[in-house]
């Protein structure tokens, strides 16, 4: 019995896979869609980043997950991962790193920012049971409410509040702040 076979032109594949490539570049550059709400994130859904026009800083202006967190630079979430563990049979903590940015909500502050809330999560503490801060980033201003008072500032008045003690019972101590 003789032996069929289909032979495809090399043209028509070639053709295909550009078209291929074309679509995943278009769909890689597109903009990215909005983040889900600060309490709505979890490690595994990456938040998105303002742009580097917002933040001030230079260098990466969208979020990307990293062994270690830059200078000037903040996280959004932690998860435990044997990618940093350097091929060890152990987790290590793995950052969703970010550029400070108004009104993001970040495991830590950075210099040249203030937090003017607290809340507290699951998303900073890498997967694990306890809960952990995370804090509402502001460039302070005279006359804002803060959490903390940031260098380069005094303060004119405080209040008590809920705000700043990450949903616990009690209340701490919130600045109306003024700049020197």
């Amino acid at each position: 019995m003789p032996r069929t076979t289909s032979r495809v032109p090399r043209a028509p594949l070639a053709a295909l896979a550009a078209a291929a490539v074309a679509g995943a570049l278009a769909t890689a550059t597109a903009p990215a869609a909005a983040a889900p709400a600060p309490e709505a994130r979890t490690a595994a859904q990456a938040p998105v980043a303002a742009p580097a026009a917002e933040t001030g800083t230079t260098g990466a202006t969208s979020g990307f997950w990293a062994c270690t967190v830059p200078s000037g630079y903040t996280y959004t979430a932690s998860r435990a991962s044997y990618t940093c563990s350097g091929g060890a049979s152990y987790q290590t903590t793995e950052f969703y790193v970010e550029p400070p940015a108004e009104g993001l909500w970040a495991c830590r502050t950075v210099s040249g920012y203030t937090h003017t809330a607290v809340m507290s999560s699951h998303t900073c503490s890498g997967g694990r049971s306890y809960t952990t801060s995370q804090y509402l980033l502001y460039k302070p201003v005279t006359g804002m409410w803060a959490c903390s008072v940031p260098s380069g500032f005094t303060y004119t008045a405080t209040q008590q509040s809920h705000t700043c003690s990450g949903g616990a019972s009690y209340t701490t101590t919130q600045f109306l702040l003024r700049a020197l």
